[in-house]
């Protein structure tokens, strides 16, 4: 469905939210939970994402509770066999607790590869960026935070906490939570000029 009605206010409105779209780390939450039901509108905007063929790719394993508990220590066992010895940093180790623990909900990304291949594998990475980024776009609207981290020492071994289906792999985890007031500044982008080339004849 298209939208007609003052597309102009629609498109200024967009636009804001966009702009103010940020990364916001679970160190700048409050640790205040999130109702359930706002966290499922996000991952209904999430699925309304485009795909190739309309494969919908995109997987997500929603970790919040009491399983939050379980779901950090799984993720310090996970670096703790991968970093041993010098490679071993004691702080990093507990910060996956307090990222976790600040966080309301962990949502994990899946990427459900087509099982008749009908599209090349990176378009479907690609679909399911294209949700996350409707997840950010959401999290703006509704004045919450987060962010997309791609740990490889989870991400390696997902499937040993997740009920992955075949084919299934895991892009990744997206951290949601209540941002304090005082955030840093965003990160302005570089000038659209710089990015940007135009073919008129």
């Amino acid at each position: 469905m298209m939208i007609m009605d003052n597309d102009k206010d629609t498109l200024e409105f967009l636009s804001k939210i966009i702009n103010a779209r940020q990364s916001i780390y679970p160190g700048c939450f409050t640790g205040e939970i999130v109702d359930d039901a706002l966290v499922h509108q996000i991952l209904e905007n999430a699925n309304q994402s485009p795909s190739h063929r309309h494969t919908e790719p995109w997987r997500f394993h929603l970790v919040s509770g009491m399983a939050k508990a379980r779901f950090a220590q799984f993720m310090q066992e996970c670096y703790k066999e991968r970093y041993t010895g010098e490679d071993f940093n004691a702080m990093k180790h507990e910060k996956i607790a307090r990222k976790v623990k600040a966080s309301s909900h962990i949502i994990i990304l899946g990427m459900q590869r087509d099982p008749n291949a009908s599209v090349p594998e990176w378009e479907e990475v690609a679909a399911v960026a294209c949700a996350v980024q409707n997840i950010y776009l959401s999290v703006t609207a509704a004045s919450l935070g987060g962010y997309w981290s791609t740990p490889g020492y989870f991400i390696d071994r997902a499937g040993e906490f997740l009920d992955l289906k075949k084919e299934e792999r895991c892009l990744g985890l997206f951290y949601l939570g209540k941002p304090k007031e005082d955030l840093p500044p965003k990160i302005r982008k570089r000038a659209l000029e710089e990015k940007l080339s135009v073919y008129k004849i």
